[in-house]
């Protein structure tokens, strides 16, 4: 029998919940640390950057109206599919440099904190609202709301890392437009095939690969992004980043590195989240 054709994957975006090839036409090669070929992935520009805020934009109102339960169901639902093709998550891993050990452990540590995110969705509101006490006959509740519009920067960690910025930020009702690792960003491109076949609404969650430098400036200054993620940013990008993202006040947090990988808390979600406060009379 002759040999088969290789069926080489192109690896594009994902924006709205399709996967276009970048606007500008652009790719760049991905190298494993030997420096070896393993896949071109799709580069995208500055309009790339604005269809996937449009996409997020769009998609937030119902996103954020889903119920609490709703969004840990589906959020759920993409653990159950991680799992599902762990086996191709280790693999593209291993092209990334890990041993094989170091691709299962990173594998199952971001399933495991995907479905421990999943977890908080209705929980959130009942730890960081509250009943507060006021001089009258008035009910005064404080109860939390998703900021709209979240630009994450992800760390270099392939799997893990993208998983740590993302849910967190998805979880209580925000959507997110993603810059996945630079020089890993396979992983990233198949956490996409999973969300697109889950539950989860298209422009949830939009994913970008390409050159963070070039791309994080234009989220930064988006006046339609509502808070950016800096983890993965280089120390001598942050100041700048911090200056753009301030011309329409934008959330900003910035993660010590490595500071992602610590133990999960609430921080991460609580960062995207802004608190409303209600008075209402008692007895009407």
């Amino acid at each position: 029998m002759p040999d088969r054709l290789s069926v080489r994957k192109t690896y594009k975006l994902y924006i709205g919940g399709a996967f276009p090839r970048s606007e500008s036409g652009r790719s760049y090669p991905v190298a494993d640390p030997k420096g070896n070929f393993v896949a071109n992935a799709s580069q995208a520009s500055r309009k790339d950057v604005r269809d996937a805020v449009v996409a997020a934009r769009k998609a937030f109102g119902g996103w954020s109206a889903r119920t609490a339960y709703n969004r840990a169901q589906i959020l759920y639902r993409v653990a159950e599919m991680l799992e599902g093709r762990r086996a191709q998550f280790v693999d593209e891993l291993r092209q990334a440099g890990a041993s094989k050990s170091q691709a299962a452990a990173e594998t199952d540590a971001a399933v495991d904190r995907w479905v421990w995110y999943a977890g908080w969705a209705d929980k959130l509101a009942a730890v960081t609202g509250s009943a507060n006490p006021v001089s009258g006959p008035f009910f005064n509740f404080s109860t939390p709301e998703p900021t709209g519009v979240v630009a994450v920067l992800a760390p270099d960690s392939p799997l893990l890392g993208l998983v740590s910025t993302v849910a967190p930020a998805i979880v209580s009702g925000n959507t997110a437009v993603v810059v996945a690792s630079e020089p890993a960003p396979l992983a990233a491109v198949t956490l996409a095939e999973v969300l697109a076949t889950s539950d989860l609404p298209g422009g949830v969650v939009n994913i970008l690969t390409g050159r963070r430098a070039e791309l994080a400036p234009w989220l930064a200054s988006h006046l339609d992004v509502n808070a950016i993620d800096l983890t993965g940013v280089a120390d001598d990008q942050e100041k700048a980043l911090r200056e753009a993202a301030a011309e329409n006040l934008k959330r900003v947090l910035r993660t010590a590195p490595g500071g992602w990988d610590a133990v999960p808390g609430t921080e991460r979600m609580t960062a995207f989240l802004e608190v409303k406060t209600v008075w209402h009379p008692m007895g009407i």
